[in-house]
């Protein structure tokens, strides 16, 4: 065998192994981001209708229990296997699931999705059984990769996903139970979050360096270092506490150091210098929900709505963090520049204003309705811009980069 030459370059992850059936199927982001935008749209206009006197959704499982549970373990699940699928490659150096596995992996999610929306026809417990099958081959899939590619410090984004599986059976045993899911509730958005500092401290400073290198600036975030570590280990601990007592003052205690530190840590990334490029600030912008989130959850323990917590959490750090990863994400990989349209721009900002306005529904009950619809409205438009523009690339061949 002969050496490779030092000038000849490594070969790179292939995108896509697939190439015999639809471009679809060929990279898990493509399936997953178009079914996950797809989905949150028709879910919230279907939610919107039945809080307008509209006709009923899953009424055996409880059509609240519904909302909840397809927001995080339908909509963001899916988002989370399309970011998974396109980053476990690269961190590992193994092939990505394309193909026939990928095809069998988005139908156990679509499955559980048809299964919980039909749960007063086919039962309660048929329909958990099914849509409980998707995070758990997620989660199986990620570890294998994780494991033979070696790289044990990716094995934090496994766990995000071990602690999701076991919140949605969790949630799913309460229901048919008939009690409440508070609890997997708030254990669901703690691995979001948690797994956003992870994950966020990774690719927002990489992000901003690259970008300002471009421009032979010099101003870069300060690199990863052990205030990062303390970073994450406190907001895990704040979260883990706000998941089993979240009115107790040791949880308003440490969220509140929690909201602190990752302030300061969000400062030290320097966000300011890529204002003018959204598809980049866009991500400090999200990651700025998260010390906002603390905040709240601290103002929890001294008496503020959970309600309002949980959709401060829900919209502004999670929707917000993966509709910003999924435009670039799907520009980058379908061979466009990375720079955001008008249209993306848009997204972005109406969904920003959805995650500050959506939790006033709970403060402002003289304005519960109108709220509500406002939200969704503007949930709607956010993610109907991400389809409009970007649906036609996900389902194409990527063509160079232009």
């Amino acid at each position: 065998m002969q050496n490779r030459s030092a000038a000849e370059p490594a070969p790179r992850i292939p995108r896509g192994m697939w190439t015999s059936g639809s471009v679809l199927f060929s990279y898990g982001f493509r399936p997953f981001f178009l079914g996950a935008a797809a989905w949150s749209i028709l879910s919230i206009g279907l939610w919107a209708a039945f809080l307008s006197s509209g006709p009923a959704i899953a009424l055996n499982y409880g059509p609240a229990n519904w909302h909840a549970h397809e927001m995080l373990f339908g909509f963001a699940s899916a988002v989370l296997a399309g970011f998974l699928l396109t980053a476990v490659p690269n961190w590992t150096g193994r092939l990505p699931v394309s193909g026939r596995p990928l095809v069998v992996l988005f139908g156990l999610w679509t499955f559980g999705r048809v299964a919980i929306l039909l749960s007063d026809t086919i039962g309660v417990l048929p329909a958990a059984v099914i849509d409980s099958l998707f995070l758990p081959a997620m989660l199986v899939i990620c570890a294998r990769e994780v494991i033979a590619g070696r790289k044990w410090k990716d094995l934090k984004v496994v766990s995000g996903l071990a602690a999701l599986s076991a919140a949605n059976i969790c949630f799913h045993i309460l229901v048919i139970e008939r009690a409440s899911p508070e609890l997997p509730i708030r254990l669901a958005l703690s691995a979001y979050v948690a797994l956003i500092t992870i994950v966020g401290g990774r690719i927002l400073p990489s992000f901003t360096r690259n970008w300002l290198n471009q421009f032979g600036r010099t101003d870069f975030p300060v690199p990863y270092n052990h205030f990062d570590a303390a970073a994450i280990i406190t907001g895990v601990v704040a979260l883990a506490c706000w998941t089993i007592a979240p009115a107790s003052i040791a949880t308003g205690g440490l969220s509140a150091i929690a909201a602190v530190i990752n302030l300061i840590r969000l400062y030290r990334w320097r966000g300011w210098t890529t204002r003018r490029e959204p598809i980049l600030s866009v991500l400090h912008v999200a990651y700025l929900f998260v010390p906002f989130g603390f905040a709240m959850i601290a103002l929890g323990s001294m008496g503020l709505d959970q309600v309002s917590i949980l959709h401060t959490l829900a919209i502004g750090v999670v929707a917000l963090m993966m509709l910003a990863v999924m435009t670039r994400a799907t520009r980058g990989h379908t061979g466009r520049k990375l720079k955001a349209s008008a249209a993306t721009t848009t997204s972005y900002a109406v969904l920003a204003v959805v995650a500050v306005v959506r939790p006033a529904a709970e403060l402002l009950p003289a304005y519960t309705y109108e709220v509500l619809m406002i939200a969704a409205l503007g949930w709607i438009m956010a993610f109907g811009l991400f389809l409009a523009e970007h649906a036609p690339h996900l389902c194409r061949k990527t063509k160079p980069l232009r």
